[in-house]
């Protein structure tokens, strides 16, 4: 026997592996509480909002289960999805489970290389598309693709206006004439008998966001999406009464796991807005009692904005939880003053969610201090790196949530392993004093000032706090003089921003070594970002090398 399966054992021991899929939940949910709103949907543009119950939602995942292999899709391919934060998308992720096939979703940030690379790589020939999502016509693009290297074979379109040449969502998944208040109903067609995914087998192809340029391909069964949710609902405390949603998009893990899989797992209710809009976001946290925000500190911003622009008044909201970037400390005052709640800090990838979390036995400021203890069966370990103080260095994770690797990208994956499992992360990271961790920079974002490395993070924490600073980001510079140039580039948050001598004066007055004061000021009216809300800290830097 060797060490992954004694692992893969181990998981099952302690539960964080099962036995069961997504499609058991969702049959105990309909049998026992068939009433209970699953999933709310609401679009933007029309004001229409949707009310899907367990029972409903059962019957949709069979109907769109059916329509898959109407379509001929076959067990173990990949299906590709790029559709807006739209409800539809959690009957048919279980669909996909129901018909034996994989799913794919393709960020929306992706143009068409970057499609192209996704659809070869996954060797996807039904991609499910809309008219419009997110600004850009996906369904125009997958349809050059397909004319010009075959793939996707078949497109099936959401929306109206579709293109000559593709299919109809709702024809194909949706029985639309005849239903009862709103009421979805099954159609018979396909055989489904002996295809549904096992719990180990690979379900979802995840594609990372790409703040460094490369892209790769997380691959997850359900059961480390099980793992990685048990784990995060167990630290926060959450149950059935969850009512959460985000402003992070079903194309990514936040959007599709934290959101709709969590809700599931849980028996409680997702909200999905299709188009992110903070003023709307907070109108339907107030409406239908959401608990749990969750969103990077660029989008935890953007919702105070409406909150202060429109006082929401007495909500249902428990917490905001945060991740993709550290928190700064003035936004744990700000939204405890703006929406009367406290924030949690995690950290996680999409190789593997969320590895560690604050937790509600902390201090209430503690996530500006840390990004939280280990979730669940996770592992963490630090890894001294020469330039950093005692303490910090390079994180390495292994655990239930880990992924089974990158899709079709063996070597690449292999060689983030060590020979006991762990995977090399690429963050660079800190011991918090309380058994988490604080990040404080990326290996690739590492900047070398004279042979020394500058804790990227912590510094733009501190500029953060800026009263004119925005948004900042700390990038190097190649100079032959001192290896690399530091950098902070910089969006204003009232009036003008502040000059140069004034960032590197309010650095000096926090403390900071004059040794990792920037040489160099940008300033940019918005930052260039992924849809999760990062920074493309590879844009910044090819435009000021340049």
């Amino acid at each position: 026997m060797n060490d992954a399966t004694q692992a893969h054992q181990a998981y099952y021991r302690a539960g964080w592996w099962r036995d069961e899929t997504f499609l058991d939940d969702l049959d105990r949910h309909a049998r026992e509480r068939p009433g209970k709103t699953a999933v709310i949907g609401h679009h933007l543009a029309t004001g229409r909002t949707d009310k899907i119950d367990y029972a409903e939602l059962s019957r949709l995942t069979d109907r769109m289960a059916h329509g898959l292999v109407n379509l001929g899709v076959h067990p173990g391919e990949c299906v590709g999805v790029l559709l807006p934060d739209i409800w539809q998308m959690l009957p048919f992720t279980l669909a996909c489970i129901k018909a034996g096939v994989r799913i794919v979703p393709i960020p929306p940030e992706f143009g068409r290389a970057e499609m192209e690379f996704a659809l070869r790589l996954t060797d996807v020939r039904l991609l499910i598309a809309a008219t419009e999502t997110f600004g850009g016509r996906s369904a125009d693009m997958a349809l050059a693709l397909s004319r010009d290297i075959g793939l996707p074979e078949r497109i099936v379109v959401f929306g109206d206006g579709r293109p000559p040449g593709t299919l109809s969502f709702a024809e194909q998944f949706l029985t639309e004439h005849g239903r009862p208040e709103g009421e979805l109903t099954a159609r018979p067609g396909g055989e489904l008998a002996g295809r549904r995914l096992g719990p180990d087998e690979p379900f979802m192809v995840l594609f990372t966001s790409g703040t460094t340029g490369t892209t790769k391909a997380p691959v997850h069964s359900q059961n480390t999406l099980y793992a990685e949710i048990r784990g995060y609902a167990g630290a926060l405390g959450f149950d059935r009464t969850l009512v959460n949603t985000t402003a992070h998009s079903n194309m990514y893990r936040a959007g599709l796991v934290t959101r709709l899989l969590t809700s599931l797992v849980l028996g409680g209710t997702a909200v999905c807005l299709d188009t992110w809009d903070p003023a709307a976001s907070l109108e339907l946290i107030v409406r239908h009692g959401v608990t749990t925000f969750y969103g990077s500190p660029h989008f935890v911003r953007e919702l105070l904005a409406a909150a202060r622009s429109r006082p929401p008044g007495a909500t249902h909201l428990a917490s905001i939880v945060s991740g993709s970037a550290p928190v700064p400390p003035q936004l744990l005052d700000e939204v405890r003053a703006a929406l009367g709640v406290r924030m949690f800090a995690l950290w996680g990838m999409t190789e593997n969610g969320a590895v560690t979390c604050t937790q509600p036995a902390d201090p209430e400021d503690w996530p500006a201090h840390s990004d939280g203890r280990p979730t669940g069966g996770m592992e963490i370990r630090i890894d001294p790196v020469d330039g950093l103080e005692k303490g910090a260095g390079a994180l390495w994770v292994r655990g239930p949530a880990q992924c089974l690797g990158y899709y079709k990208q063996d070597d690449i994956y292999a060689a983030e392993l060590d020979v006991d499992g762990w995977f090399n992360t690429g963050d660079l990271v800190r011991d918090d004093g309380r058994g988490g961790i604080r990040m404080i920079g990326r290996t690739k974002d590492i900047i070398i000032y004279q042979s020394a490395n500058v804790p990227v993070a912590e510094i733009e924490a501190v500029l953060g706090k800026h009263p004119r600073v925005a948004d900042v980001a700390l990038i190097g510079i190649p100079d032959p003089a001192t290896d690399e140039r530091i950098c902070a580039v910089v969006t204003a948050a009232a009036g003008s921003p502040p000059t140069l001598a004034e960032l590197r004066d309010f650095l000096r007055d926090a403390g900071i070594s004059e040794w990792y004061w920037p040489e160099q000021m940008e300033v940019l009216d918005d930052m260039p970002r992924t849809p999760m809300g990062k920074i493309r800290k590879a844009d910044l830097r090819k435009r000021y090398a340049a």
